[in-house]
């Protein structure tokens, strides 16, 4: 299957379709021979003849190898119309024999185009030819010649090269299109595919630069070091060498680094490596594994030798340090000394990254001696390499403190938690680490209350709250002794998230006394702080605005995060306040930022996958969202985070629901009421399911579950102190359900109570909403003209808003309006389009999952309304019209 490339074979299709040629390019890997094949299969399927071409490096010396290929597939009835001399010609080449001299080198050149020529006259003819870089330039040539004669457009051409052009061999009118890397979307959705988790993806994509070949070389753990090699190779060697400089610099540029270097032609070199696909236009290697192929391919000596001249060039201090310690591998304490003090200077002006890489440079380079010193620069580095934005290296210095025998427990600990901290959501899969960490910290408390602090967050995301809920006291008390009022201002917050989730009234109290702490958590700790918790804790209560400015001044400290993780969340927070003050647009585009920036920093996908979802079911559509939901689903099951996992099956509940697949949207919005009630969660404001699935019952006709659902709803909040809103939802899908069940008055006094609520509370999409179900309910009580007043104030709402899938469903209930449904509901529409199809009662009953008695008891009401007494008074009563529209 192929992934990301419809538009590029929507584009050839175009060019095909009407005749001409398609010159395909692009580095190896990146998907060439899958777009021929899948083109060449659906020309196959329609009937054309296909002729394909796929020639190896050692046949370019092997003149006219490609044209005999080509004659070879041609059908024998084709040859056998040419003339002797053509034939006998054709016949050497199909043997493999090059034609013999002397005869009419024109005459000999005119046999191809006339054979093609005929085999268009009974066929649409397709010619593929992949890798043509490799094509002998005989065959080339031959080919050429036909496609310069204007075949006509019943002879079509497809070609593929690595970067050399193509277009000679196309019949005009032909296209070049490039072959473009895959987005990380397509990339995920391919990973996938094979079985690997998203969140690999975001890490892969930026290994493989977007090449499929290499993402899933990487992915299995195949070593793709061969591909990298063998296009190094292909490069001429002065070109190799500018890119060895570009590769060991630390921020390589043609003016200030190569040329100074001593490359004097590098501008030349590096546009040769542009061309090939090997750097782009910032000298960044794509992928960057051709950059650690070329130095590790390299001799010890050049490198050094590079690194001297380097040294030399640099302009920056801490650099020319850097290239110094390079130009050898054997330990030197001062060497080492001087990398650790260029490091701490780093870190102090918010240089993590290069303080991280000196770090671990000076670790190195460190001597037996220095053991202690090596130890404490390792662990230093793990966590700055964290805060730096560069996982990988924080990974390889905290594996290197736990591999130390001599690594004294505290710096083992701080390695792990590195470790932890790397894993994300996936905290279900770091029981072991967390478990030896614990371990370790022993009782000195300045250790366990970081520790219990992820085990707060790794027993919440897995649905255990009694369990979090005592880590968290338990870190909050460890924080405490050991004065550490941040961590422990954390553990209070998660405390309140975790006691507001199971419905305890207790949550308030933790809340303030973690926002009186004179805590001051990190940029990058800023999520997890009682400031960001309090906003949140907001956006469940519907103060938007309070939610908004908060947010918002969060959002500006949030920008320095250089992990990622707290500006992703804070813009996850804004896309989700956005969506219920009703402004759509300004709501997909923090959601698809905070999408971005999980993919760029390689975060756990799940959570900006939901928000997505809920954006797009607000402003965008319901089949992105509900896309978005299943990868979110799929995500969280994968890292076993069923916070997010809950979350995601609500939206695509509310997808389902409302693209008319009722009863799968019941089945999802059921399995999240489950794990709901599985894991202790109880606020009905964190999570809105209820009402939807209360909707989606009384539209299958389950009124008494759709009853009970709401009841339940009611009572929990009740007992929490809800704020309004709740009481806005909760009415709104009551008036379904007593629309459903033929009580359309009570109906519209509900919804149309429930929207004034909205309007008070400024959500103008929820206010609109109730006034649609409002308009339905109207329907059903035959006030059309009532029933296009609201419906039409709603469409006004929904349209302000740019709550664009919303409107299009409102527009068809508009045109509804002009439809009398004869006061029936949806379901006792469904079973007279049944009943219309001749199916009993026993048929329908199994079709919609009833009982034949509830089956019975609708009959009698539709038979009460129309005023009919059977079966055959019904079929004449209702038009058809009406039952085939909602059939």
């Amino acid at each position: 299957m192929l992934y990301g490339r419809d538009a590029l074979l929507t584009a050839i299709d175009a060019r095909l379709s009407g005749g001409g040629g398609v010159a395909l390019h692009g580095p190896p890997g990146i998907g060439r021979s899958v777009l021929l094949d899948t083109v060449a299969a659906q020309a196959a399927a329609r009937g054309d003849l296909v002729l394909r071409l796929r020639p190896a490096r050692g046949e370019r010396g092997l003149a006219y190898a490609g044209a005999a290929d080509l004659v070879r597939q041609v059908p024998a009835g084709a040859v056998a119309a040419l003339a002797p001399a053509p034939r006998h010609w054709l016949a050497a080449l199909r043997q493999g024999r090059p034609p013999r001299t002397g005869g009419p080198a024109l005459a000999r050149r005119l046999v191809l185009p006339e054979l093609l020529a005929h085999c268009a006259r009974i066929v649409p003819v397709l010619i593929v030819i992949d890798d043509a870089q490799w094509l002998d330039p005989q065959s080339a040539e031959l080919i050429a010649f036909a496609m310069r004669r204007r075949p006509g457009p019943r002879i079509r051409a497809l070609i593929a090269t690595k970067t050399v052009k193509a277009m000679r061999l196309c019949p005009a009118p032909a296209v070049e299109l490039t072959v473009p890397p895959l987005e990380p979307d397509d990339l995920a959705a391919m990973l996938e595919a094979h079985g690997l988790p998203c969140r690999a993806a975001s890490r892969l994509h930026q290994a493989s630069a977007g090449n499929p070949y290499v993402a899933l070389a990487l992915s299995k753990g195949q070593d793709a070091r061969d591909w990298a090699a063998e296009r190094l190779r292909e490069l001429p060697a002065e070109v190799r060498e500018t890119l060895l400089v570009a590769a060991l610099a630390t921020t390589p540029t043609p003016s200030l680094l190569l040329l100074r270097a001593g490359r004097d032609d590098a501008e030349r070199e590096l546009r040769a490596a542009a061309a090939a696909g090997i750097i782009d236009s910032r000298l960044r290697f794509t992928p960057p594994l051709l950059g650690q192929v070329l130095a590790d391919e390299t001799p010890a000596a050049e490198r050094f030798a590079v690194h001297t001249a380097l040294a030399v060039a640099a302009t920056d201090p801490i650099d020319a340090l850097r290239h110094r310690a390079l130009r050898t591998n054997r330990p030197d304490a001062a060497v080492a000394g001087a990398l650790a003090d260029a490091a701490r200077r780093c870190a102090q002006r918010g240089a993590d990254r290069t303080a991280a890489e000196l770090y671990v440079l000076a670790a190195d380079r460190c001597p037996h001696g220095l053991a202690a010193d090596r130890l404490n620069w390792l662990v230093t580095a793990a966590r700055t390499a964290i805060t730096g934005g560069s996982p990988a290296l924080a990974r390889k210095a905290a594996d290197a403190v736990l591999s130390a025998r001599t690594a004294p427990p505290a710096h083992r600990v701080r390695a792990r938690l590195v470790l932890i901290d790397l894993a994300g959501q996936d905290l279900a899969g770091m029981a072991e680490t967390l478990a030896a960490a614990l371990a370790e910290a022993g009782d000195d408390p300045a250790l366990l209350a970081p520790v219990r602090l992820r085990l707060t967050w790794q027993a919440f995301l897995m649905g255990d709250a009694d369990r979090a809920a005592a880590h968290a006291r338990e870190a909050e008390q460890a924080a405490r002794q050991a004065a550490d009022p941040t961590t422990e201002a954390m553990a209070l917050s998660a405390l309140a998230q975790i006691l507001r989730t199971r419905g305890e009234p207790g949550w308030r109290d933790s809340l303030d006394r973690a926002l009186a702490l004179p805590a001051a958590p990190a940029p990058d700790w800023l999520h997890y702080g009682p400031q960001y918790t309090a906003a949140r804790f907001a956006l469940f209560d519907d103060r938007l605005d309070e939610a908004r400015a908060d947010l918002l001044t969060l959002l500006a400290v949030a920008e320095h995060d250089r992990i990622g993780e707290a500006r992703v969340e804070v813009l996850r927070s804004l896309s989700e306040v956005a969506t219920r003050a009703g402004r759509c647009q300004e709501a997909l585009r923090y959601a698809h930022r905070a999408a971005r920036a999980a993919q760029d920093a390689g975060l756990s996908p799940g959570p900006t996958w939901y928000t997505a979802a809920v954006a797009e079911l607000a402003g965008g559509s319901l089949a992105a969202a509900a896309g978005f939901a299943r990868r979110g689903i799929r995500a969280s099951e994968q890292e076993s985070d069923g916070l997010y996992l809950r979350r995601c099956l609500h939206a695509l509940g509310q997808a389902e629901l409302r693209a008319g697949d009722t009863r799968a949207g019941v089945a999802t919005l059921r399995r999240l009421r489950d794990s709901e009630a599985e894991s202790g969660s109880a606020d009905p404001m964190i999570v809105r399911w209820h009402a939807d699935l209360a909707a989606g019952l009384a539209a299958l006709g389950e009124h008494a579950e759709a009853a009970s659902t709401l009841a339940r709803a009611r009572t929990v909040a009740n007992g929490l102190g809800a704020v309004p809103a709740l009481a806005g939802y909760l009415d709104r899908a009551a008036a379904i359900v007593q629309s459903e069940s033929g009580r359309a008055d009570d109906a519209v006094q509900l919804s149309t109570a429930a929207a004034h609520l909205f309007e008070q509370l400024r959500q103008p999409v929820e206010q609109a909403h109730a006034l649609l179900v409002a308009g339905g309910a109207e329907r059903r009580r035959r006030r059309y003209a009532a029933a296009r007043v609201a419906i039409g104030a709603a469409l006004a709402l929904f349209m302000a808003a740019d709550a664009r899938p919303w409107a299009e469903e409102t527009e068809r209930a508009l045109i509804r309006t002009e439809t009398p449904d004869q006061g029936l509901t949806s379901t006792e529409l469904r079973i007279a389009a049944m009943v219309r199809d001749g199916a009993s009662n026993r048929e329908i009953a199994s079709r919609l999952y009833l009982s034949v008695k509830t089956v019975e008891a609708t009959l009698t009401r539709v038979y009460r309304k129309l005023g009919v007494r059977s079966r055959t008074q019904l079929l004449s009563r209702l038009a058809v019209s009406e039952i085939t529209g909602l059939s």
